[in-house]
């Protein structure tokens, strides 16, 4: 009798989150993009979650913006891009999941926010942000991305 194969840590099923890309201009010219850490691994990401209720996928990103790094602006209707990553969930399961990635204006940045203090953010160049995330997809996404 075979023993069964395991299935634990393997994708399982395809899902979509939406992530917002905030970014600022510089006084000096250019612009500056925010990334922020994952709370449990501690990686640079951007600002994503699950789709909610009653949002449009840019409204959804734009929360996920306010709760993660307490930024606040104008969300893009239509996505810059997409990416794919490997979310494990709680039980050991991984989820193929692809994020629509949503460039968000800011324009209000708040000193205490829902996650505080839970991430760390950082303001940078896009070339040293898409250096500092892992994905593949998101490192192109961001060394690509101009607002105009």
């Amino acid at each position: 009798m075979r023993k069964p194969k395991s299935t634990l840590g393997k994708p399982k099923r395809r899902t979509q989150q939406f992530a917002a890309l905030p970014w600022r201009r510089k006084a000096a010219g250019g612009i500056e993009v925010l990334v922020i850490t994952s709370r449990e691994t501690r990686r640079w990401v951007l600002p994503k979650g699950w789709p909610m209720k009653d949002r449009t996928p840019a409204q959804a990103a734009a929360q996920e913006a306010y709760e993660e790094a307490g930024v606040i602006g104008d969300a893009a209707a239509e996505p810059v891009g997409d990416y794919g990553y490997g979310k494990r969930m709680p039980r050991g399961a991984v989820h193929d999941v692809r994020v629509a990635v949503f460039a968000l204006e800011v324009f209000v940045e708040h000193l205490a926010w829902p996650e505080k203090d839970q991430r760390e953010k950082l303001w940078t160049s896009r070339e040293e942000a898409a250096d500092l995330v892992d994905e593949p997809e998101l490192k192109d996404l961001i060394r690509a991305f101009d607002p105009q």
